[in-house]
């Protein structure tokens, strides 16, 4: 298991999601402007399908996270919305394939692209997105921005092959589990901190590039952490997707692993079918064995030490308003219900 510590330092504050997307409010217009501008196409299936999945919610994390580290060092200029709308645009094309690949039917409280036009229609609007993602980033005229983004979609990819490997498998271990998330979600975390300084005209933002991608990379895994855990303790209505999913889908989630280490024999007999089934009926007994283990305070534990350490990684950034939001954001993605 990860060396956690047993009591993270993260604080207890409340914090309030609306306040920290407030900072941002003229800029993310702007960079929503630009998505519907790049999503306008004479075929009307990709404008139908782009819309709706853009425009069904979310809290448009990745976008506000360039832009909130772009403003904390000086401010935001014209590259920094056309990345946050790049970024935007492969996380939606990751979500498209996502649905298709779990056979999901909901996505943010709404039917997923793929439950009302099919999995053709959406694998290929997908395609669509990520090819269109890099058509924008070739207009910063910048290598780097290229390189971060081709990198980092190789890696997206390559977390999903893991986790198709992983699915039915209940030997999967923690040091397992964490390699995919650190690929297939924290990656796109990490890209969007990092572009803020790389297209920030200053030499010193180039300097502190690896301390800000650091700190998207711990805030993406705890992000996903909660989300994990979340499949065994929020409602439907509050995560947007059926409970039991992951459970459904065959995925060895942290609460699973650890709650298979932890129980009895017969406990981590129940779970062990349950993964190696993706049997959603025996929710309700991996449920019980998932509380009894305590693994979703363990796995909560786990999401507060990364976050931790995402806001340790923020010592380089001189004090501001934004700086704190950052923080705030660490702080919020271990706390949150939704």
């Amino acid at each position: 298991m990860a060396a956690y510590p047993q009591n993270p330092l993260v604080e207890k504050t409340v914090i309030n999601f609306d306040s920290i997307k407030d900072l941002t409010q003229e800029e993310a217009k702007a960079v929503d402007g630009l998505i519907v501008d790049e999503l306008s196409s004479d075929v009307l299936l990709i404008n139908q399908m782009g819309h709706y999945i853009v425009g069904s919610g979310g809290k448009r994390l990745r976008p506000m996270l360039l832009l909130l580290v772009a403003k904390a060092l000086g401010k935001v200029n014209t590259n920094h919305l056309l990345l946050a709308a790049v970024i935007e645009f492969i996380h939606t094309a990751t979500l498209l394939h996502d649905d298709v690949v779990d056979e999901s039917q909901l996505r943010r409280g709404k039917e997923s692209a793929n439950a009302v036009w099919g999995n053709a229609a959406s694998v290929l609007v997908g395609d669509y997105l990520y090819s269109s993602a890099f058509k924008m980033m070739v207009r910063t005229g910048n290598l780097r921005v290229m390189e971060i983004l081709s990198s980092t979609t190789t890696a997206i990819a390559e977390g999903e092959v893991l986790q198709l490997l992983n699915c039915n498998n209940p030997e999967t271990t923690e040091a397992k589990y964490l390699e995919v998330i650190a690929r297939k979600t924290a990656i796109l975390f990490s890209a969007a901190t990092r572009l803020a300084a790389v297209v920030t005209d200053s030499e010193e933002s180039l300097k502190i590039e690896d301390d800000l991608a650091r700190y998207g990379q711990h805030l993406g895994i705890a992000f996903q952490l909660i989300d994990d855990a979340l499949d065994y303790k929020a409602t439907t209505d509050e995560l947007g997707k059926n409970l039991g999913d992951d459970l459904a889908e065959g995925k060895p989630t942290l609460p699973l692993i650890y709650a298979i280490q932890n129980g009895t024999a017969q406990e981590a007999a129940i779970i062990v079918e349950a993964i190696q089934n993706g049997n959603r009926d025996a929710f309700n007994e991996v449920y019980a064995v998932v509380q009894k283990t305590e693994a979703i305070a363990y796995t909560e534990q786990c999401a507060a030490a990364e976050a931790q350490k995402a806001i340790d990684a923020l010592a380089v950034l001189p004090a501001s308003e934004y700086k704190e939001a950052l923080i705030q954001l660490a702080q919020f993605s271990v706390q949150r219900s939704y």
